[in-house]
């Protein structure tokens, strides 16, 4: 048995009963359970589509997600988020690059490097060497004027805490904005890579060794383990090269707002809805957030 999601971007909540009834009359799909009036539907099926990836196409220029899944163990017990333009909506790199004069440059690699065209673990240290001689006090400039939450993120993570769930935010950042970013969402732990600095000036290294791709399979890996879970009981989000290892082995992967050439590599993509999208594709209805 399969589950049939269909979600619209929350600011536009224009998603239909006829949209949704027409849909489902074309797949021979059950009875259409609405999650959230114009935003979030789901319907059952008892096989894939052979044209869903087509439907998908037509629907996303019309400004829709949909998702297929299996319907058994949708309801996931952890959470593993990355944070760059996943959790927050700026890429943390670039706005200290920005403060530093040379944002055009980092931004540039972060670019590349987020699409998969550059090594991570090089890429990352090729930027933060353009941050040496930066004042630390540049760290809090930035997390109080310029980094803002995703949308939906509290409501996620809250959500899944209220429904005994874990959650863990695994960046490819820094230990000084994942912290405070984490206190705020309200994430059980948190794992980055650590800026050195040296009489409060960054020194352009960070510590070794670098957490990329790999440390977030790992990490997946261990966080489930200890909870005496598997991958499939996790439910993993991000946009990035560095996030597709995690995507790839979590029971869901949702590549949320991603860079195409990772989404293309990722069943579950949300391109128009926000971070609510994952408890709606865990079969959430809106009436059972925890905010």
């Amino acid at each position: 048995m399969f589950t049939v999601t269909m979600l619209a971007a929350p600011k536009r909540a224009d998603l239909t009963p006829a949209l949704a009834e027409d849909l489902r009359a074309q797949w021979n799909g059950g009875h259409v359970i609405w999650l959230n009036p114009g935003i979030a539907a789901e319907f059952p099926l008892d096989a894939q589509p052979a044209d869903f990836w087509a439907i998908w196409e037509i629907l996303q220029t019309q400004g829709f997600d949909i998702v297929i899944q299996p319907t058994l163990g949708r309801r996931k017990a952890v959470l593993l988020a990355d944070m760059d333009s996943t959790m927050i909506e700026q890429e943390c790199i670039d706005e200290l690059a920005d403060v530093a004069g040379v944002g055009e440059r980092v931004a540039a690699i972060t670019a590349r490097a987020m699409n998969g065209e550059l090594d991570f673990h090089e890429a990352l240290l090729a930027r933060v060497g353009l941050l040496a001689g930066l004042p630390e006090t540049a760290i809090d400039e930035v997390l109080d004027n310029r980094i803002t939450l995703a949308a939906g993120g509290r409501d996620l993570v809250a959500t899944m805490h209220a429904q005994g769930g874990y959650s863990a935010l695994v960046s490819g950042g820094f230990t000084a904005f994942t912290g405070p970013v984490a206190t705020a969402l309200g994430f059980d732990e948190h794992r980055a890579n650590t800026l050195l600095a040296d009489n409060d000036i960054l020194t352009g290294h960070v510590s070794l060794p670098v957490l990329g791709r790999e440390a977030k399979v790992e990490a997946l890996q261990q966080i489930a383990a200890a909870r005496g879970l598997t991958p499939a009981d996790v439910i993993a989000v991000g946009d990035g090269a560095n996030d597709l290892g995690m995507l790839q082995l979590a029971g869901t992967g949702v590549a949320l707002h991603a860079k195409p050439s990772v989404a293309a590599q990722v069943d579950i993509r949300i391109n128009h809805g926000d971070l609510t999208a994952l408890l709606y594709l865990q079969g959430y209805a809106a009436e059972e957030f925890t905010r």
